[in-house]
């Protein structure tokens, strides 16, 4: 299991006694098919609708753990309603329109599961009504709607190699009155540099670079063996190309990983950091690795650049000189549908991608 995923199914086995005995159920149900991150996200749902049930009157309930699957069949559609509105409206942090629809569809696999699939002692579903069946979710992640909220937002052809030679030389540069910024950036601008060049040379996501070990690189090949995402077989790495250019900066790094960070043999990761008040390298965090990036974009001046938009950068210069499939398959898209957001963002269209596949 990598690390990651570790990580997440410690949370998940730490949070699921404090959920109904049914919700357990369905999470163990889940458990062969879906990934510990997507399976904790549920949790986190079902924790919040429980509250909701209990602060609004519709549960009895002192604890969502004693919630019980009569007060399930007994809701009205007026009630899920009010829950919507709840998401949309609530003060601590409003969730976006795709929150609120990933939200009600955890919901609504719950209640399928327990309606249709789970049974009882006598054979009966554990859910007599399902009050989800009659909520229609929209779908609200299109495509064209993604690429128009990327427009503008992503590097673009030599922008790839300037934020890369931006990381190594600019970044120190205009920091030169900060002493602190200054031996930071001196410690870590090759290995920073190798990290953003990967990502825009391979277009893999930062939770595939977290995971990534030193023995997963094939330097000579131009090829890493990646953990992907939706790949739920715990031996499978999927081999991933990376292009020439990042072949230089993973070089150099590589070469320093040892006697800079001090990485024992023990440590696996490639990509290792020094914890302040510690002597040796361990794994880098995938908050660190968002964090670096989003302290070189401000930098040079494009704030609104992530780590994400990193591989959405690769993804649409990728797509310039290869078909949609050639493009799904190198970002590890489950389907097309994800990967024309890419279509959308360059003058090409899909029926020229898709005519380009069949020459």
């Amino acid at each position: 299991m990598n690390v990651q995923k570790e990580k997440d199914r410690a949370k998940l086995d730490e949070k699921l006694p404090s959920m109904p005995w049914y919700i357990q159920k369905f999470i163990d149900y889940k458990l062969p098919d879906l990934s510990p991150s997507t399976l904790l996200e549920y949790v986190r749902d079902y924790d919040m609708f429980l509250s909701w049930l209990r602060a609004e009157g519709l549960s009895g309930a002192v604890s969502n753990t004693q919630v019980t699957l009569e007060e399930l069949e007994v809701l009205h559609m007026d009630s899920i309603t009010g829950y919507r509105i709840y998401l949309t409206t609530k003060r601590e942090g409003s969730n976006t329109r795709v929150t609120v629809s990933r939200k009600l569809s955890s919901l609504r696999s719950l209640f399928h599961y327990l309606s249709q699939i789970a049974e009882d002692e006598n054979f009966y579903p554990l859910l007599k009504r399902n009050v989800m069946a009659k909520v229609e979710i929209k779908r609200v992640h299109k495509p064209k709607d993604t690429a128009a909220k990327l427009k503008g937002k992503i590097l673009e052809e030599e922008e790839l190699l300037e934020f890369i030679g931006y990381i190594l030389e600019g970044y120190g540069q205009d920091m030169s009155n900060n002493k602190q910024a200054i031996y930071s950036h001196n410690l870590n601008k090759e290995r920073d540099a190798c990290i953003a060049s990967l990502i825009l040379n391979s277009g893999l996501r930062v939770s595939e670079v977290v995971n990534l070990n030193i023995d997963d690189l094939d330097l000579n090949n131009k090829l890493l063996y990646v953990y992907r995402k939706g790949n739920n077989d715990e031996t499978f790495k999927t081999p991933v190309y990376f292009r020439e250019q990042a072949k230089d900066e993973l070089a150099v790094y590589t070469r320093l990983r040892t006697e800079r960070y001090h990485a024992p043999k023990r440590e696996k990761a490639l990509f290792v950091t020094v914890p302040n008040g510690q002597v040796e390298g361990k794994r880098m965090t995938k908050r660190a690795i968002q964090a670096m990036i989003i302290k070189y974009a401000k930098a040079f001046g494009k704030p609104y650049l992530t780590v994400h938009k990193l591989r959405h950068s690769f993804a649409t210069d990728y797509y310039l000189q290869n078909d949609i499939y050639k493009t799904k398959e190198q970002l590890g898209h489950a389907s097309t549908e994800t990967t024309e957001v890419y279509a959308h963002l360059t003058d090409k269209t899909m029926s020229e991608a898709i005519e380009r596949r069949m020459d």
